[in-house]
């Protein structure tokens, strides 16, 4: 008797507190600078429904401001409004109905708050430009250093202001889960309001917020604390952190392994390995982007500071996501770009890695279909290097297997 094949731990469930996950697959956060208002549109249901139809575990909505003036973009979603719910539910509804989690990452831009979308080249707004919107910009930091040649100074936050801060992180927080999100994660990378209080290249401050490793985490360890305390208790809580920020004498990984030690004493159950972005020169970094290239800061956290992580960053196939996972270097993987390339990769993984092969886990309204033409594909698939070479091209092929 032939021995039955091994399920591929890349489609193993997860259990995260109250939630399982049907596989480890993670559909990351991108911005798609086509809200108005903050309001998620037919855009947005489009662009996430997708990968819930594509097979991933857990899809999460881009960058979602806690304030208005806290937005990366000026057509970014938000939630520092109740109006926003509502939009967001239907999206969550449509996920859910067809077997797949969502979370939201909220986020407060900081002193890169308003950009160009990256079709228009995603480089900063002037003041001057962002004033004439007619909406309420301003862009702040933990100290008057800007984000680059083309950003305006920030405003330096007061100790009042944070206090702020941290209640619009709360209350976008019960927000989300009026939504009915079962994940949330905040975003603490890539250059924004937190990162850039965690790096002593834009943290010059002398107060409880700045100067000492301690003092620069303080105000992301009271983030997590404050969204913990309010964010249900079975619901998994998420943190994007920039591993290595790519600065000279900046935020190192040795700093992210002390920080994550800390987030998950407070509650924080997944560490999302990024890097870079504290400022324009550091949007690349200098870490070679080969593939993978991000998965030793996720294998590193991971063992010393005994959290789970999730790898991030040029994984392109299910036997490369495979490894990682096999090799214990993370628990998730996310896939961004990859996906918007291959809105099925979760499914032509599955299949790359013998698994799924009757199609049983595509949409009820897909898989009868491929698992009906499947015998016909396996029996041209001996024959198509003969066909090629006949017609000189694959359309043949192509137009035969519709």
């Amino acid at each position: 008797m032939k021995p039955a094949c091994r399920q591929p731990r890349l489609f193993e469930p997860l259990t995260i507190r109250g939630l399982t996950l049907k596989n480890r697959i993670v559909i990351s956060p991108m911005c798609q600078h086509s809200a108005e208002g903050g309001l998620a549109g037919a855009w947005h249901l489009v662009h996430l429904g997708k990968f819930a139809l594509g097979g991933a575990g857990l899809i999460f909505v881009e960058s979602t401001a806690v304030e208005q003036s806290a937005r990366i973009g000026v057509r970014d979603v938000g939630l520092w409004a109740d109006e926003q719910i509502a939009p967001f539910k239907a999206i969550v509804d449509f996920v859910h109905q067809n077997g797949a989690g969502i979370g939201v990452q909220l986020a407060h831009a900081g002193r890169k708050a308003g950009s160009q979308a990256l079709w228009e080249g995603g480089r900063a707004l002037t003041m001057e430009q962002l004033h004439a919107t007619g909406e309420p910009w301003r862009r702040v930091g933990p100290s008057a250093v800007s984000a680059g040649p083309e950003w305006s100074v920030p405003d330096a936050l007061s100790v009042e202001e944070i206090t702020e801060i941290r209640r619009m992180f709360v209350d976008a927080a019960r927000r989300a889960d009026q939504a009915g999100f079962d994940v949330l994660e905040l975003h603490f990378g890539h250059g924004y309001l937190v990162a850039s209080f965690l790096s002593p290249q834009s943290n010059r401050r002398e107060d409880e917020y700045g100067g000492s490793r301690e003092n620069r985490m303080r105000l992301g360890l009271e983030i997590a604390a404050d969204i913990r305390a309010v964010w249900p208790a079975e619901k998994p809580l998420f943190v994007r952190i920039s591993a290595v920020d790519g600065t000279e004498d900046g935020w190192s990984l040795d700093d992210s392994v002390a920080l994550a030690r800390e987030l998950k004493a407070v509650g924080v159950d997944v560490i999302d390995c990024s890097s870079g972005g504290l400022s324009d020169e550091t949007r690349n970094m200098n870490v070679p982007r080969g593939l993978g290239f991000q998965v030793p800061f996720s294998d590193r956290i991971r063992r010393e500071a005994d959290v789970m992580t999730q790898a991030v960053g040029v994984i392109l196939d299910g036997h490369q996501a495979e490894s990682i996972l096999q090799d214990g270097k993370a628990d998730l993987i996310a896939i961004g770009r990859q996906a918007l390339y291959d809105p099925y990769w979760p499914h032509h993984a599955a299949h790359a890695l013998g698994h799924d092969r009757g199609f049983e886990d595509w949409p009820i309204q897909h898989g009868p279909w491929l698992a009906r033409r499947a015998p016909l594909m396996e029996k041209l698939k001996f024959t198509d290097n003969s066909v090629r070479s006949l017609t000189g091209s694959g359309h043949q092929l192509g137009e035969t297997a519709q």
